[in-house]
């Protein structure tokens, strides 16, 4: 039986701040266990005895989540989203040292647009899937913001994940979906060599190209171009504000993950729409 569109939105949006929480526990251990595992294989390649690491156990699960400042474990009930920030008054129970108002914002992102991903495609596995792609990019926007990564643990079961579905025809054909694939890591590979060539230096980094290619197996190879537009669009707009009121040296690289996340949420939604009546 099919819930009532406003019901079901509201079960998307509890369920997406939940899974919001959890993005938030990837986004800040993912980049640490890759520099543990970073570090362990340097070590082997020279031969050294792998550094002990503290604590030895760690990844998305263990050890439990803890106040940086004072080490307090969080419990359960101090782990509720957004309701425990605001309970909280946004600070730890412990030591009331103040939580980064983040955490709260990426489990609202997280289930505001799972709500929007039902509503908007409804009680379907298209609609499942969408909540699926929408939260994978949150993960890798901020994972991006942080520490200009984009990790392969993320891009490519993301791009796999497109591929799956497009088996079944949930957004595309699944030949429209494989050579989105393709062009769209080509067509950022093409740019990434050009510059390179011209300035004599890297314009971007390999996820860029693997989050690309995502997209494009997921939407298809006709959303490509409104994707690179708009992500384009969206990072000059940012990179000139922040020039200009926050003084950043056009000189330091600017991550693209976010702004081609940025751009595939809002082709999900209104691709198709955007591409019949504005550059077709």
């Amino acid at each position: 039986m099919t819930p009532d569109p406003i019901v079901a939105a509201a079960i998307a949006l509890v369920v997406g701040l939940c899974v919001g929480s959890f993005l938030n526990v990837v986004v800040h251990r993912l980049p640490k266990m890759m520099e543990r595992d970073w570090r362990a294989q340097c070590a082997e390649l020279r031969g050294e005895v792998v550094p002990e690491e503290e604590p030895p156990r760690y990844n998305l699960a263990v050890p439990r989540s803890a106040c940086p400042a004072c080490g307090h474990r969080i419990g359960a009930l101090e782990n509720i989203p957004i309701v425990s920030y605001l309970v909280l008054h946004g600070a730890c129970s412990s030591c009331r040292k103040p939580i980064s108002a983040r955490y709260p914002f990426v489990e609202a992102l997280g289930g505001l647009l799972a709500a929007a991903a039902i509503w908007h495609f409804g009680w379907t596995w298209q609609g499942a899937a969408a909540c699926v792609m929408l939260w994978a990019l949150i993960a890798l926007t901020f994972i991006d913001f942080d520490t200009q990564l984009l990790p392969d643990s993320l891009t490519l079961p993301l791009l796999w994940g497109g591929l799956i579905a497009n088996l079944f025809g949930v957004f595309v054909p699944l030949s429209d979906a494989v050579i989105g694939a393709i062009a769209g890591y080509l067509a950022l590979w093409v740019v990434y060599w050009l510059f390179r060539l011209i300035r004599g230096k890297e314009g971007m980094g390999y996820g860029d190209f693997k989050l690309l290619g995502a997209l494009g197996a997921w939407l298809g190879w006709q959303m490509l171009p409104l994707i690179v537009l708009l992500s384009s669009v969206v990072g000059a707009v940012i990179g000139i504000l922040l020039i200009v009121f926050k003084g950043r040296d056009h000189n330091v690289p600017l991550a693209f993950g976010p702004y081609l996340a940025i751009a595939g949420a809002v082709a999900l939604f209104f691709g198709p729409t955007l591409v019949k009546g504005w550059y077709l």
